[in-house]
C-alpha cells in the first residue's frame, strides 16, 4: 500500500468506521460430518461357534507358528491380530542419506537438543516448590521468549548495518536505536555501536550517557588518518570518540555537539567513518535525520544491510513513512524496502485502534516484519533512558523487533 494509497482510504473511511481485516487466503475446507466420504467397510463378521470363515482366493491358510503379528494401527480385530504394516527395522528408520560430517553432527545435536525446564508462571513455581523433583516443561510463551533470544545472538558472517528512517520528526527513530542498541548489547555481549548519522545536531548523544569527553563523529573524522594503520590501530583507542552505555553494553557515537560549527556531514564523510565502525564492532545502529535528499541520508541508504522503519501510531508520521517507501522504491530499491522491518510504536496509554489496524495493514504490505511496541513513560520524556524501569511488556517487545531484524539479516 503507498503513501497516496493510505492516505485515500483514510479520508474516504467515515469517523468511527469498524476497521475490517483483510481477507486471509482460504485454507483446506474441513467438510461437516454428513458430508464426509464414508471410511473404510468392517471387516467380515464371522461364524459363532466356529473358526473364521476362509475366503475362497489367496493363499492357503495354516496354523501360525509363533505368537501373533501386532497390530500398529489399531486394537486387535475379532479372529485374531492383522499383519503389521510393511516398514523398515528400527535400526534404519533415522538413517542418513549419506555421510554425515563433525559440524552437521553437532548440528543435528543442538537443533534437537531439548529445552531446560520452565522458569515462568505456575511451571517455574512447581519445579522451585519441588526442589527440581517435579520439573514442567516450559510453556508456549517461555518458548517463544527463547527463541527470540536464540535469534538475537545468532552469528553472522561480517559486520552488519541497520538504517533506521523516517523523514518525519517524533517518529521515535532515536528511540528505537537506542532500544535496539540495549537489546542487542545486553543480549548478544556487546560489540554493537549507535551512531547518530544527523547531517547537522541530533539528539541521540543527548538520550544517551555522557562520557568523560565531548568528542562526537566530527572530531572521530578529523582524526581518522589515526585508525588508518590496521597493526597499530586499537578498539581502545576509540573509547576517546565514543561514549560506553555501561550496563546497555554498547557504544554511542554523537553528532556534531558544537553550536558554532557551520557544515554538513556529506557522502565521502559517511564511508570513512562507516568503514572505520566496521572495523570495530560486529553491528552498526545507525540513526538518520530527516531530509531523504541529504547525502549522508542517502550514503546510510546505500550502506544499509537492513532498513527499520520506525513510525508511531499518528496518521502524520505513518503516511510519512509510507510516503518515504514509494521513493525508494521508484529509485530502485525494491528488494531492500521488502525486506525491511517496521516497528510502530504506541504514542500514548490509548491510542486509536482504527488508525493502529489500518497502519498494520500497510505496512505489513510493504515490509517483511511489522512490530507493535507498547507505550512506556520511560521512553517519552527526552532524558537519558534509565533501561531499569522498562516494563516486562516494553522489553518484551523490542526482543521480538530485535529477533525480526536478525532473522531478515
Amino acid at each position: 500500500m503507498s503513501g497516496e494509497q493510505f492516505a485515500q482510504r483514510r479520508n474516504a473511511a467515515p469517523p468511527g468506521a469498524a476497521h475490517q481485516p483483510p481477507q486471509q487466503p482460504p485454507g483446506r475446507r474441513v467438510a461437516p460430518e454428513g458430508e464426509r466420504p464414508p471410511g473404510p467397510p468392517p471387516p467380515p463378521p464371522t461364524q459363532q461357534g466356529g473358526p473364521p470363515r476362509v475366503p475362497e482366493q489367496g493363499p492357503p491358510q495354516g496354523r501360525p507358528t509363533g505368537p501373533p503379528a501386532q497390530h500398529r494401527d489399531g486394537p486387535p480385530q475379532q479372529g485374531g491380530w492383522g499383519p503389521a504394516p510393511a516398514g523398515p527395522p528400527p535400526e534404519q528408520q533415522h538413517a542418513p542419506a549419506g555421510p554425515v560430517s563433525a559440524d552437521a553432527f553437532l548440528e543435528g545435536r543442538q537443533r534437537t537438543a531439548p529445552l531446560g525446564p520452565a522458569t515462568w508462571g505456575w511451571r517455574g513455581w512447581v519445579r522451585r516448590l519441588t526442589f527440581g523433583l517435579v520439573a514442567p516443561s516450559m510453556g508456549k510463551a517461555e518458548q517463544a521468549h527463547n527463541h527470540d533470544r536464540s535469534a538475537v545472538q545468532r552469528s553472522f558472517e561480517g559486520p552488519r548495518t541497520i538504517v533506521f528512517v523516517n523523514p518525519k520528526g517524533g517518529a521515535a527513530k532515536t528511540t528505537s536505536v537506542l532500544m535496539s542498541g540495549y537489546t542487542f548489547g545486553t543480549v548478544r555481549g556487546g560489540g554493537v555501536v549507535a551512531w547518530d548519522n544527523n547531517e547537522t545536531r541530533g539528539t541521540l548523544g543527548v538520550r544517551g550517557l555522557r562520557a568523560n569527553h565531548n568528542n562526537t563523529a566530527r572530531e572521530l573524522l578529523a582524526a581518522r588518518e589515526r585508525f588508518s594503520d590496521v597493526f597499530r590501530a586499537r578498539l581502545g583507542d576509540l573509547g576517546g570518540y565514543v561514549r560506553s552505555q555501561g550496563e546497555a553494553h554498547f557504544d554511542l557515537l554523537a553528532s556534531d555537539e558544537q553550536p558554532g560549527v557551520t557544515g554538513t556531514i556529506h557522502a565521502d564523510d559517511f564511508r570513512n567513518l562507516h568503514h572505520l565502525l566496521n572495523r570495530f564492532y560486529r553491528m552498526v545502529l545507525v540513526d538518520t535525520g530527516n531530509n531523504i535528499r541529504a547525502e549522508n541520508w542517502l550514503a546510510a541508504v546505500d550502506s544499509a544491510d537492513l532498513l527499520v522503519v520506525t513510525t508511531t501510531v499518528r496518521e502524520d508520521t505513518g503516511y510519512s513513512g509510507l510516503w518515504m517507501l514509494d521513493a525508494l522504491v521508484a529509485e530502485g530499491r525494491q528488494d531492500l524496502v521488502a525486506r525491511s522491518i517496521t516497528v510502530l510504536s504506541d504514542p500514548a496509554q490509548t491510542v486509536d485502534k482504527e488508525l493502529a489496524a489500518s497502519l498494520t495493514e500497510a505496512y505489513a504490505s510493504r515490509s517483511r516484519h511489522v512490530v507493535r511496541v507498547p507505550f512506556d513513560p520511560v521512553l517519552v520524556s527526552g532524558s537519558v533512558v534509565d533501561y531499569s524501569r522498562l516494563s516486562r511488556g516494553t522489553r518484551d517487545a523490542w526482543l521480538r523487533a530485535c529477533a525480526a531484524m536478525a532473522e531478515a539479516l
